[in-house]
């Protein structure tokens, strides 16, 4: 049975420059969807988003010597990658519980390990052995003062670099100043990511509203989906405020009304005076 029941399959057709007329018809729903989204993205990056101030500080760290056990091995300056490859050590120390604690107890400072370890950041400038260290706070004198306190632990011969890494050296390039101009948010950026999102979801609304608008308003959408059919007949646009249109349509019907009326009147009148002949006959 299931041999004989027919193999119908709905093939989805979609009109590209149906679309774009769609589209370019409702483009003020579009800019007005865009320039709203833009708007509630800076109003809430300007309310809601606190600003964070960056400050950082630049240490070169000198490989020159390792020691394995009794043999000293000497790195030039030609072994620049594999002092880069060390920056991952580095990133490590700075990290580490004791590190980060013994710079919250020296400084005082009002962090918790986990709270500290998240505003610290370390990285490599650029293909050379210059390490990066970055603090992240929403108080720039606070990040600044965190990450110099941060700096003398790294270059302490005991804690630091040099007492973990045999054979390095550390030296201060530059110390962390404060910050005037935040880090984050962008302004710029979160307002083109609202007027981004507010353009698409305005342009996705409309396109789904019309691929799912089953409403026929076109005879030749007939002709063309529904060939092997025939066309009974269509009902007249009676929309229209042209020829043929509504208006003519609701004046040529008043018009016929108004004919019907007035012979109506006149055989009524006809009528009335027959009678009143026949009434003065009686009478007579």
């Amino acid at each position: 049975m299931a041999n004989n029941l027919p193999n119908k399959q709905e093939i989805l057709e979609i009109d590209l420059f149906k679309l774009v007329k769609e589209l370019w018809k409702k483009a003020w729903i579009i800019v007005i969807a865009t320039i709203l989204c833009g708007a509630a993205f800076i109003a809430y990056t300007f309310f809601f988003i606190t600003p964070l101030y960056q400050s950082s500080a630049l240490l070169y760290v000198n490989n020159n010597s390792l020691d394995i056990g009794s043999t000293k091995l000497s790195i030039t300056s030609g072994d620049i990658n594999a002092s880069n490859s060390l920056i991952d050590t580095y990133i490590v120390i700075l990290k580490s519980r004791t590190t980060l604690e013994k710079v919250i107890s020296e400084g005082a400072l009002p962090y918790s390990y986990e709270q500290l370890k998240n505003e610290v950041s370390g990285s490599s400038e650029g293909n050379t052995p210059v390490f990066k260290i970055t603090v992240t706070d929403a108080n720039p004198e606070m990040a600044a003062t965190i990450c110099n306190r941060i700096v003398e632990v790294m270059v302490d011969d005991s804690t630091g670099i040099s007492g973990i890494v045999e054979g390095s050296s550390v030296n201060v390039i530059d110390y962390a100043v404060v910050s005037r101009e935040p880090s984050s948010p962008s302004y710029m950026k979160n307002t083109a990511i609202g007027m981004l999102i507010g353009f698409v979801l305005s342009c996705g609304i409309i396109i789904l509203r019309s691929l799912v608008d089953s409403t026929i308003r076109e005879e030749s959408f007939l002709l063309e989906k529904y060939k092997d059919i025939p066309l009974l007949s269509t009902i007249p646009d009676l929309s229209g405020d042209s020829t043929g249109g509504y208006y003519d349509y609701v004046s040529a019907y008043a018009s016929s009304s108004a004919k019907a009326r007035h012979k109506n009147g006149a055989a009524s009148v006809n009528s009335d005076s027959i009678k009143d002949k026949n009434d003065k006959g009686r009478e007579a």
